[in-house]
């Protein structure tokens, strides 16, 4: 049987950003319009810095959202710190990149420069740099300027990964696959801050010997333990980073999956449990068929990634109305509050409720079976479908298990939105 050696060895091979010398490109192009404009220099590297993942060197295979400082020359500071200076900083600074790109998708939104690229967008933030390293920004909402400092940060993360022998990047970057499979409300820099407190509170995994098996158990329990609070101090800077939602009990969740995980060790289900924690990276049996012939079940699940680009940018609302004949219709998230399960043969009419999608848009849905028992039927499901009514979709309660249903909005080609819903059924 094949040992969880290979099996992370795989999966960290998955990881890694596949399109990286597409980005390094385009980087490069960026920053050459850049100096045109503002220089009139054809330098392909100065005055420019990756921040965000990409710079921590943190970043997954699939990233679309890539940050990008550009620090402009000092003399212009007086003039862009006058009234309506930060509005002129990012006008220039999309003139320069529309010289190169004029036929691209560029905006200015609140603080950055958008470029849109088919599977990517690059988030441009020019900049003014202090003595100390230290960046100031513009704020076109308040017409003022902020402090950031990118370059502790990804200094405190470079030192973290040398002193644990690379299984700080490791763990960043595992911490992300679960969260793109469990939709976790995370954003990447609490991801690493939180990845920088675990390692400040544990003499073990500092080698490179580590198995990540033990270290993701060990970080979830970690991550469930932590108080519930709005922020954090960001990892070297001490910024705030701040939480957008709390992710303490999907943390828990994920160490009983990792717990059962660890405990099929070189079984023929240790792929598939894995892949409950970690998602699509994951190979399903260690080769790259879908499917474990030793499974006595389909591994039927997609991905939406697999079939579009991920730009979540807007907020997307559904409910679920429960009916039976001879019963009135109910709430599923009000029966769910007040802790009444769902029973077979309940009739569920899933709509979106409300979104800050603009139309038009499309929607598609995952209706994921979890459990034994969706297992030993084979009847796991999980594939990306369209809905069976025009804002929504019709399911009926079958069996027990802990189910959920994704719904998915689709605009140009990428998602831009996405809502998870639970629909836990036990037996009559």
């Amino acid at each position: 049987m094949t040992s969880s050696y290979v099996l992370f060895e795989q999966t960290l091979e998955n990881l890694k950003v596949s399109n990286y010398e597409e980005i390094s490109s385009r980087r490069k192009e960026i920053t050459k319009a850049l100096n045109r404009e503002f220089r009139d220099s054809d330098s392909q590297t100065d005055n420019a810095l990756m921040v965000g993942s990409c710079g921590r060197h943190t970043a997954i295979d699939g990233i679309s959202d890539l940050d990008m400082v550009y620090v402009m020359p000092r003399a212009l500071y007086d003039d862009y710190h006058k009234q309506g200076g930060s509005r002129r900083a990012f006008e220039r600074a999309k003139k320069g990149v529309s010289a190169h790109y004029s036929t691209s998708d560029i905006r200015v939104d609140h603080q950055v420069v958008v470029l849109q690229f088919t599977n990517f967008k690059f988030e441009i933030q020019p900049v003014f740099e202090a003595d100390d390293g230290s960046f100031e920004y513009p704020d076109t909402y308040s017409d003022s300027w902020h402090t950031t400092k990118p370059r502790l940060e990804i200094g405190a993360m470079k030192e973290l990964n040398d002193r644990t022998e690379g299984n700080a990047r490791v763990l960043c970057r595992l911490t992300r696959a679960w969260k793109r499979k469990h939709n976790v409300e995370m954003g990447g820099l609490l991801i690493d801050t939180l990845v920088w407190r675990f390692f400040g509170q544990t003499d073990w995994y500092q080698e490179k010997t580590t198995l990540p098996d033990y270290m993701l158990r060990d970080f979830f329990k970690f991550l469930s333990d932590l108080p519930k609070q709005d922020s954090w101090n960001a990892v070297g800077s001490n910024q705030k980073v701040y939480v957008k939602k709390n992710f303490q009990n999907k943390a828990k969740k994920a160490y009983g999956l990792c717990l059962d995980a660890i405990e099929a060790d070189g079984d023929s289900s240790m792929y598939s449990k894995w892949r409950k924690v970690l998602g699509r990276f994951v190979p399903v049996d260690g080769s790259s068929s879908r499917a474990s012939s030793e499974e006595t079940f389909k591994d039927t699940e997609e991905f939406i990634e697999d079939y579009y680009d991920m730009d979540l940018r807007y907020t997307l609302e559904i409910d679920c109305t429960v009916t039976q004949d001879g019963f009135r219709p109910a709430s599923l998230r009000d029966m769910l509050v007040r802790h009444i399960w769902l029973r077979p043969n309940k009739k569920l009419e899933f709509k979106v409720s409300n979104t800050t999608v603009p139309a038009p848009f499309d929607l598609r849905w995952k209706v994921l079976n979890r459990g034994s028992e969706a297992e030993r039927r084979d009847d796991v499901r999980g594939q990306i479908i369209k809905g069976s009514l025009r804002m929504g979709h019709v399911e009926h309660t079958k069996f027990r298990g802990d189910h959920y249903v994704e719904c998915y909005a689709i605009k140009d080609g990428r998602v831009v939105a996405r809502e998870h819903q639970e629909v836990p059924i036990q037996e009559s």
